[in-house]
């Protein structure tokens, strides 16, 4: 039995599509689209006809999706982004113009370790220009989206919705703490040991993906760590404890770090935390390709 063809989806229909289902009505829709009632709702007909599926049903004077329209509305966004991210592009390209990469990375990932992934392209593309640059988590759906970033590094292992991942290595946890701090006299330091002391984050549990990895890993070794939000953002994690009895879980080197202001020791059976590459799919990018094939297997 033969294939069926692909649906084809006419992205201005799609863009009309995502107004009635986000304004709830073909009215409302077919004004902040700047066409009529009824060139919007045969529009639908014609875009519900190329699908062969029933997208909306009309209750009063509302229009609610059906489960087939709801799954072409979770997806539409990222597909009018990326074509319109193509578009941009292909101008660019006409008009001679050179788009650096931008790489976007949380806070619980340095600009140190942000550049060490980059190296892959510098390597295959030196003559492409790249911007790093520290973006908190709450951004990182919108900024892509809106294609200000073209990947985003974060700590994490699960897929934003509408967005494309992939865990690149992981890390292993060391614990810093101020030099003249109790535990930099320590010899070997495992996770209990840590109980008594604030344990810094980046980000409220809920937040971030690194917060509650860290207090799952402080639960497993048997206690709830009392967390302390750092006040300065933007700086290594390892300035978050100096002059202080507080403690942060790091990627640093272990060894003296600022000058000898912070102490970074080794933990006993310390928990491994991934880095994750995010992006728009339905895109594609020569450097980003470099990034993850330097990194997957």
């Amino acid at each position: 039995m033969p294939n069926r063809p692909s649906p084809q989806l006419d992205l201005r229909r799609l863009r009309q599509f995502v107004a009635v289902a986000d304004t709830g009505s073909l009215t409302a829709a077919a004004a902040q689209m700047f066409v009529s009632q009824q060139a919007m709702s045969s529009a639908m007909r014609q875009l519900e006809k190329d699908l062969g599926v029933r997208l909306l049903e009309r209750h009063g004077r509302s229009t609610v999706l059906t489960a087939a329209g709801l799954e072409l509305r979770q997806g539409a966004s990222m597909l009018l982004a990326a074509a319109d991210a193509l578009g941009a592009a292909t101008q660019q390209a006409a008009r001679g113009e050179a788009k650096p990469f931008v790489v976007g990375h949380s806070p619980a990932i340095t600009s140190e370790e942000a550049f060490t992934k980059i190296e892959p392209i510098r390597a295959a593309m030196p003559e492409m220009s790249v911007t790093v640059r520290q973006m908190f988590p709450d951004r990182i759906h919108d900024e892509l989206v809106d294609r200000t970033v073209d990947v985003v590094l974060r700590r994490g292992v699960m897929t934003p919705p509408d967005l494309a991942t992939a865990v690149l290595h992981y890390d292993t946890l060391n614990i810093a703490v101020d030099a003249n701090h109790d535990l930099a006299r320590r010899g070997e330091i495992s996770l209990p040991d840590i109980a008594d002391w604030p344990l810094v984050v980046w980000a409220p549990p809920g937040h971030s993906f690194y917060t509650d990895f860290l207090v799952s890993a402080c639960r497993r070794a048997g206690f709830e760590p009392t967390l302390v939000v750092n006040p300065i953002q933007g700086t290594p994690p390892v300035t978050a404890v100096v002059r202080s009895d507080r403690v942060a879980l790091v990627t640093a080197a272990v060894g003296s770090a600022l000058g000898g202001q912070v102490r970074v020791s080794s933990l006993a059976d310390a928990p491994r935390v991934p880095v994750q590459a995010v992006w728009l799919p339905h895109t594609i990018s020569h450097a980003r390709t470099a990034l993850l094939d330097a990194a997957l297997p």
